[in-house]
């Protein structure tokens, strides 16, 4: 009973997990200063593809985290092998997803904030030398995005490209440096990612052993109960 109970808060908090991966998923993709990046960055370079696969590996997550809560709860209550069985499978498949995303954001810990710099870099150098108007817009909107002002550069020469893509009161008040900005807004974001994964990965495990011991528990009942009856024949 005890077993039963602590299976069922636990596939309760996975599927809060599994909706806050969900919601990060989508706010990461589809949020202004992440879309702003994505759409100005090259094929070249990485950050587009960071971009898409994080989000599509999301949402991927958090389905399977909340299949496995759901039929977890449904062979708790209907004391199931096949559920528990199943809902164990899908306990290890999230599991085996997590663990490469906690690694890879461990082992990459500055991949992201390096390509979304190179892109601000890379819009930045294409409007200082006047080649596009397109670009002096797309520059412009990252600036009130992230609610910074140029970058602090070794030529001196950044004056012209603030005054005409910064706002007028980042200027007067020589606003953020957008290359600090970015490092610091991603390095917060990527910190309360890998945070959620972690607490993510301990409900995973938890979750794994109770669908394990519930299963033994259903299967060893299950024989007990079958013994000592008799057929009359």
């Amino acid at each position: 009973r005890t077993t039963k109970y602590q299976l069922l808060v636990t596939s309760l908090c996975v599927m809060l997990l599994g909706l806050s991966i969900a919601t990060l998923s989508t706010v990461t993709h589809y949020g202004l200063r992440f879309t702003l990046i994505s759409n100005v960055s090259l094929d070249s370079n990485a950050y587009k593809v960071i971009h898409h696969t994080a989000f599509y590996f999301g949402i991927c997550l958090s389905m399977t985290l909340i299949l496995a809560a759901l039929l977890s709860s449904a062979a708790t209550v209907q004391e199931s092998q096949c559920l528990t069985a199943t809902g164990f499978f899908c306990f290890a498949l999230a599991f085996c997803g997590l663990i490469p995303a906690a690694c890879w954001r461990y082992t990459h810990s500055t991949e992201v904030e390096d390509s979304m710099m190179d892109v601000y870099d890379f819009v930045y150098e294409e409007v200082r030398r006047n080649t596009s108007s397109f670009r002096r817009h797309e520059l412009t909107a990252i600036h009130e995005a992230f609610l910074c002002c140029g970058k602090h550069s070794p030529f001196g020469d950044t004056t012209n490209v603030e005054n005409k893509t910064c706002p007028p009161d980042q200027v007067h008040d020589e606003g953020q440096d957008c290359l600090q900005e970015i490092q610091d807004f991603l390095k917060k974001h990527m910190d309360f990612v890998f945070l959620l994964l972690g607490i993510t990965i301990g409900f995973t495990v938890y979750g794994m052993f109770l669908t394990s011991f519930l299963w033994f528990s259903i299967h060893f009942s299950s024989n007990l109960y079958r013994k000592g009856k008799y057929i009359l024949r």
